[in-house]
């Protein structure tokens, strides 16, 4: 079995990590540099690094910010926000990011996926997913929540795969900020319906959170934000408690 992956995201507005809930009334969480440093010494997996005004603002991410992250990190960096092409993939990955993260121009312009997979291999390439339950069903949003689209979560993951992601990046925005727990149906309904690993966030408020997302889902890796910024959830802790549960944790 693949060990699971614990990773951390920073999301960035105006240069400064925020946190909100169900992607609403955002706060400020610390300088970003500071979070990251703290992060890899603290032994996280993996850091995801996403500029979540780039789009809405149309601007591209903040490559300088970018830039000082990348020097001070020593484990895999996702990089999104403002991707509309493969020229913005190749400056993400020239300053220094280990993979790419897009999503609202993953809906907009499904040809984006497959040329960035092609330039610079699936496992470069995570689409990152936005998605909310109404009139039962999970539907996909673009442009930071603010945008429902009219295709179906799992089949939009299956298209997203299809044309050359290496990973999805699944997000219940109805779970964000409210640390009750992971999507669980949902994660489980993706997960199995796709052959590419899937990372699972929002809703972590507790350890047995984690817990409970790699014992009910075959899901790859488990993210969180503000648990993480504000020490509700301590990492090496969180580590200790999923190996004495006899889950294979990096």
């Amino acid at each position: 079995m693949l060990k699971k992956r614990i990773i951390a995201c920073l999301d960035i507005k105006d240069g400064r990590t925020v946190k909100g809930t169900n992607f609403l009334d955002l706060n400020d969480a610390g300088d970003p540099l500071e979070l990251a440093m703290r992060y890899v010494e603290q032994g996280i997996d993996e850091l995801v690094f996403l500029d979540i005004g780039a789009t809405n603002e149309k601007r591209k991410t903040l490559i300088p910010l970018i830039e000082k992250i990348a020097k001070i990190v020593t484990i895999p960096f996702t990089v999104g926000g403002g991707v509309s092409s493969l020229g913005d993939a190749r400056h993400i990955i020239n300053a220094g990011a280990d993979k790419i993260a897009i999503n609202s121009s993953a809906v907009n312009q499904s040809g984006l996926i497959t040329q960035i997979a092609e330039h610079y291999g699936n496992q470069s390439l995570v689409v990152a997913i936005d998605t909310r339950f109404s009139s039962n069903s999970w539907n996909v949003f673009t442009h930071g929540g603010k945008v429902q689209t009219s295709l179906l979560v799992t089949d939009w993951a299956k298209q997203a795969e299809s044309l050359g992601a290496g990973e999805i990046l699944l997000t219940s925005m109805d779970h964000d900020g409210v640390k009750n727990g992971f999507a669980i149906d949902l994660v489980q309904m993706v997960s199995t319906a796709i052959n590419i690993p899937v990372i699972a966030s929002g809703g972590a408020g507790l350890s047995r959170h984690f817990q409970d997302l790699f014992q009910q889902t075959p899901c790859g890796a488990g993210l969180a934000a503000s648990v993480f910024h504000f020490g509700e959830v301590n990492i090496p802790d969180l580590k200790q408690y999923l190996k004495n549960k006899n889950i294979p944790i990096r």
